[in-house]
């Protein structure tokens, strides 16, 4: 058991890991990438499609930061085609908005079942879904009926070609430990663009096939002090 425990553990840490950026006091949530408090956030990017291969025209800089209570998450998304829901609903959950034009953040605690995580979605309109997933079963996307209460804000700059998405979940969505500097998530972030017929997507860690949802391939988020 203690080799097991051992061997997962070593192969754990060959993963990326993604600093999350400790924030003494909650924020406003906003996209002002200058702003004090995402400034303080180191970036990381995506920039590869599925498969691995660069996508340099869409490189999309990520940064992360918690709280006591909340982790945080900016995209910053450089575009040139955007693929839009029209008539956007801004006031209520989304189904099936994965089929426009989104940022995506897959965050999970539990290693011990890696199906199990949790998904949430928001387009440039700011229209949003999220999801408790569970790849046990055989309709994941079942999962959209849960509700994690976390919050969420866009901006389009149509002049520079970039959108921004920011968002707030509570831990308390995600995790039942206490909230601590140290803690580690599996986490992978993607994002798409244009519509059908010249589709791009755009992920941090490549997934090497059709769909997104290959938690295998996620790697690691950790609760900085500094």
């Amino acid at each position: 058991m203690v080799l097991i425990f051992l061997s997962g553990y070593v192969l754990g840490q060959e993963k990326p890991v993604f600093e999350s950026v400790h924030a003494a006091h909650s924020a406003v949530l906003n996209t002002d990438s200058s702003s004090q408090f995402w400034r303080g956030a180191g970036p990381i990017y995506a920039e590869s499609d599925k498969n691995g291969g660069l996508l340099p025209g869409y490189r999309t800089e990520i940064r992360s930061r918690w709280t006591d209570t909340d982790i945080y998450f900016l995209f910053i998304c450089p575009f040139q085609q955007l693929y839009l829901k029209p008539s956007p609903n801004v006031h209520q959950e989304t189904y099936e908005l994965w089929n426009w034009n989104v940022a995506e953040v897959f965050i999970g605690s539990d290693f011990a079942d890696i199906k199990r995580y949790k998904e949430f979605e928001v387009s440039p309109h700011n229209e949003w879904i999220d999801l408790d997933i569970d790849l046990n079963k055989p309709h994941h996307e079942d999962g959209w009926k849960w509700n994690s209460g976390f919050e969420h804000t866009t901006r389009i700059d149509e002049k520079k070609h970039i959108w921004y998405m920011a968002m707030r979940i509570p831990f308390k969505a995600l995790d039942g430990r206490p909230v601590k500097a140290g803690n580690t998530f599996r986490v992978n972030f993607f994002r798409t663009e244009a519509g059908p017929q010249n589709s791009k997507e755009i992920v941090w860690q490549p997934v090497m096939g059709a769909s997104f949802h290959v938690p295998e391939r996620f790697a690691l988020l950790r609760l900085s002090s500094r």
